[in-house]
């Protein structure tokens, strides 16, 4: 995990850049995370604890929930890139690695009983599913080293879905499905974007089947996360109106709309 350097006063916990939902407040303590819990927790650290024992290696391994309400990690060490991301994470062998690990987690999910838990389900899957899925492979939420995922960070938004719903959240994230504009903004370089969408299916194993599913599903990516950040700016959750001023508010998801809906084809292309 990537640190910014910064000192929490009094307790010697080193700050961790990135996040929007948590922002300033995720805090390494030595060898372990610290971050805000939140009533789904329980749920999510039994879920990482089930694909551990599973043989997946690429997730934080949880200590607990602290008494202070703060659920405790292990650390995971290596780079994580925050906007504007660095070359090296933005090259088409980061990217497939990314489409690796998810798949390494979906595998070792399967003999999961998501049932009898809870889940945030503010990006979840609207088809419903029975895999717990991440829901949220953004850079920031990705550990690398030599230019490899190896880890996957903040399972907050975990929830069951379908694991192509998994996919096209990954893929809108970090290939990524977005207006030219809002590409620039976080520092994404000129790339052909239809065949980094085919990186991901291929590393990710989708069959035809699954690649034509992506292109719809990928709808339903798009209309979930603009949701999900209306609901937190109508609520007044400060980091979320901030980033929401700060990149356009409602016009960067009607660009965004729109940039899919014009590369719809081409995409559909490179996936064949």
């Amino acid at each position: 995990m990537r640190s910014d350097d910064a000192e929490v006063p009094g307790v010697g916990e080193q700050q961790l850049a990135g996040g929007i939902a948590n922002a300033g407040r995720v805090v390494r303590a030595g060898p372990h995370v610290l971050r805000p819990s939140s009533p789904h927790s329980p749920s999510i650290h039994a879920f990482l604890r089930a694909v551990r024992h599973a043989g997946f290696e690429g997730a934080s391994s949880p200590v607990g929930i602290d008494d202070d309400g703060r659920e405790r990690l292990v650390f995971v060490d290596g780079e994580v890139p925050v906007p504007p991301y660095p070359e090296w994470s933005q090259a088409d062998t980061a990217l497939a690695s990314i489409a690796r690990l998810l798949r390494g987690l979906h595998d070792a999910a399967r003999e999961f009983d998501a049932r009898g838990h809870t889940w945030d389900d503010s990006l979840a899957d609207p088809a419903g599913g029975t895999l717990v899925c991440h829901n949220d492979v953004c850079p920031e939420n990705v550990v690398f080293r030599d230019g490899i995922a190896i880890a996957l960070l903040d399972f907050e938004f975990a929830a069951p879905g379908r694991p192509v719903y998994d996919v096209a959240h990954l893929a809108r994230l970090c290939v990524p499905i977005d207006d030219e504009l809002d590409q620039v903004r976080l520092g994404w370089r000129p790339a052909n974007r239809p065949a980094r969408l085919r990186v991901v299916a291929d590393a990710y194993g989708l069959d035809r089947d699954g690649r034509a599913q992506l292109l719809t599903v990928m709808n339903d990516a798009v209309d979930r996360v603009e949701a999900a950040v209306r609901r937190r700016v109508d609520a007044g959750d400060q980091n979320t109106v901030a980033m929401w001023n700060r990149t356009g508010g409602g016009a960067r998801y009607e660009r965004r709309r729109r940039w899919w809906i014009d590369h719809h084809d081409d995409f559909a292309a490179a996936l064949q």
